[in-house]
């Protein structure tokens, strides 16, 4: 159900593509200052969702709005308001970065001109050169600067870090955070799982057209396992290990998995068999991620 504060309130969603279905009732919200983060892998219906929330699709049923608009009819007054970065940026051959930059901050109202040059310093960006010279990591970060420059409500960021080196994501990590700092709404979608994890406050998992899981990344690790390794002082019985799964034992050397929410009361079954070492690892997205996908797929991921 979408609130007052939904910047993007997605319902019933569906667009085929002749006898393929790329949505197939897609649900999506995503609340004002947030990163949400949008996952999935190619195929699933990322890229249509974005198409049509950008205007640049038109869907065959249910409902989008974005910043209280209509996307489809409202197109020209929202892309004042919001700004896209695609995972594989085009910009016009002769034109210089700095050039593209400014116009397209012109498209969406403005720039914040001090907040361009410190991004252009620290993305390490010339704007000087022209569009056919710089190399796919330098394109994203035009759009990137051109983008966060901005005082827009919305950044819809597709890949946007694809190309760049990891030093030039961490920047970016930290000026998204900064952004959202400000009151800017994101929806990042990412193959980076560590990306995600870093910055989206929620996540949506789409599988098939449809979002099969959604929440915050402590809701979603609570369904799946943490893995504890352990060197005990002696080895323990099976009743000591009757809550965890995959067990392998050799000796005081123990490893197995536990649901996410009984963790203590594993701790307490080990503990009278002394801890020597423990290692206890949470659930990552990646983890998530493939249990979705494996699932139905015989184990293997998309």
């Amino acid at each position: 159900m979408s609130t007052p504060d939904d910047v993007i309130e997605v319902q019933g969603l569906t667009k085929s593509f002749g006898r393929f279905q790329a949505l197939n009732g897609l649900d999506l919200s995503v609340t004002r200052g947030e990163v949400h983060g949008f996952l999935g892998p190619n195929g699933a219906g990322k890229s249509t969702t974005i198409r049509v929330l950008l205007g640049l699709l038109k869907a065959d049923g249910g409902s989008a709005r974005v910043l209280d608009g209509d996307p489809w009819r409202d197109v020209v007054e929202l892309h004042r308001r919001l700004a896209y970065v695609p995972g594989d940026v085009s910009l016009w051959p002769g034109m210089t970065g700095g050039e593209a930059i400014d116009l397209l901050g012109t498209l969406r109202g403005g720039l914040d001109e001090g907040r361009r040059t410190e991004l252009l310093e620290r993305f390490e960006l010339d704007p000087t050169k022209r569009g056919r010279q710089y190399s796919k990591g330098n394109r994203q970060k035009v759009a990137i600067v051109a983008a966060l420059a901005s005082d827009v409500e919305l950044l819809i960021l597709d890949e946007p870090t694809s190309g760049l080196d990891p030093l030039m994501e961490n920047v970016f990590q930290e000026v998204v955070g900064e952004a959202t700092a400000r009151g800017t709404t994101v929806l990042l979608s990412s193959h980076i799982l560590a990306e995600l994890e870093s910055l989206a406050d929620r996540l949506s998992i789409i599988r098939d057209g449809r979002i099969v899981q959604s929440g915050t990344l402590v809701e979603l690790r609570g369904k799946t396992r943490t893995t504890i390794h352990a060197v005990l002082d002696r080895a323990p019985d099976q009743a000591a290990v009757a809550l965890f799964s995959d067990v392998h034992l050799d000796g005081s050397k123990f490893a197995g998995t536990v649901d996410s929410n009984r963790i203590r009361e594993a701790m307490d079954s080990l503990s009278p068999f002394g801890f020597v070492s423990l290692t206890v690892a949470p659930p990552s997205l990646e983890s998530l991620f493939l249990k979705l996908y494996g699932d139905e797929q015989g184990g293997t991921a998309a």
